[in-house]
């Protein structure tokens, strides 16, 4: 059984919040959750969480920006799966949509799905493989889960399978 952390005091925190934010950047909901569990003193969180804020060290509105752009280019997912992640990882609802926005402007919606199929199904022939009824709904649930919308997904997804129309219904 392990022991649980030792309590920190305000040096003791400011220590852990920065080799905390070295290891990958956070929000200011997850440093600020992370700092509660080790605080000896709630007073110490909230000036450790001010001095962060000082120095520039969290900003939710550059982590949002940074993470949308970064989920755009190098997994290609949907708007709704970054808003979602952004959510997750404590971002305020309004904030994510914000950065999201800003990320996805211009983009094409079909083109993001057909770049996504032809990543995730290489060297597979997409019409004879979305014939069998179970691959095509496991396609569209798939790509529903990387945050496109169905509409979408369902326009793409006739290209390959006429029966993709039957998608809507489920």
């Amino acid at each position: 059984m392990r022991r649980p952390a030792p309590k920190l005091d305000l040096d003791g925190l400011w220590q852990y919040a920065l080799r905390a934010l070295s290891g990958r950047a956070l929000s200011i909901g997850e440093i600020k959750a992370k700092l509660s569990e080790r605080a000896r003193r709630d007073a110490d969180v909230v000036q450790t969480l001010a001095k962060l804020k000082e120095y520039g060290m969290i900003d939710d509105r550059r982590l949002a920006d940074t993470y949308a752009a970064a989920r755009l280019e190098n997994q290609g997912f949907g708007r709704a799966r970054v808003v979602q992640d952004l959510r997750r990882r404590r971002v305020a609802p309004s904030l994510a949509e914000e950065a999201v926005s800003r990320a996805y402007q211009g983009t094409d919606e079909t083109a993001m799905v057909e770049a996504f199929l032809a990543r995730k199904y290489r060297k597979v022939d997409l019409a004879t493989h979305f014939g069998d009824p179970r691959k095509l709904a496991a396609a569209y649930r798939r790509l529903r889960l990387a945050g496109f919308s169905g509409s979408v997904s369902i326009r793409v997804l006739r290209r390959y399978a006429e029966s993709a129309g039957a998608l809507e219904e489920e």
